[in-house]
C-alpha cells in the first residue's frame, strides 16, 4: 500500500496563509484529495486532483481560496490556503485511491490511503 503524511499545519490568524505538504511512500497515486474534520464532526471534502490531466475539484466552502496541486515523479501532494477562516480549523488529511475507481471525487469511501493528519488551527 502506498503510505501518506502530511506536514505544513500550524496555528494562524484569520485572513492568512498555510501550504499543507503530502508525501507519499511507494507508488504513486491516482486520484489524490485532502479531507477535514473538525472535533465532534463527520470528516469532510476539501479538494481533489487527478494524476493523468490534474484535473481538480473543490468544495464550495473553499472554492477560490485553496489550490491543490501534485508531482506525480515525486509523489508528493500540496494544498496552499490562502484567506483563511476560523471555520476552516480542523485536521487536515491526505487521501489517495488506486486505479479500480472512477468518479466519486467527494466520497470518504472512495479512497483508499490516508495520513495520520495535520491540524490546522485559525485565530480570529
Amino acid at each position: 500500500q502506498v503510505q501518506l503524511v502530511e506536514t505544513g499545519g500550524g496555528l494562524v490568524q484569520a485572513g492568512g496563509s498555510l501550504r499543507l505538504s503530502c508525501a507519499a511512500s511507494g507508488r504513486t497515486s491516482y486520484t489524490m484529495a485532502w479531507f477535514r474534520q473538525a472535533p465532534g464532526a463527520d470528516r469532510e471534502f476539501v479538494a481533489a486532483i487527478t494524476r493523468n490531466t490534474d484535473t481538480t475539484y473543490y468544495a464550495d466552502s473553499v472554492t477560490g481560496r485553496f489550490s491543490i496541486s501534485r508531482e506525480n515523479t515525486k509523489n508528493t501532494m500540496t494544498l496552499q490556503m490562502s484567506s483563511l477562516k476560523p471555520e476552516d480549523a480542523a485536521v487536515y488529511y491526505c487521501a489517495g485511491r488506486g486505479p479500480n475507481y472512477s468518479g466519486g471525487y467527494f466520497s470518504l469511501k472512495q479512497y483508499d490511503f490516508w495520513g495520520q493528519g495535520t491540524q490546522v488551527t485559525v485565530s480570529s
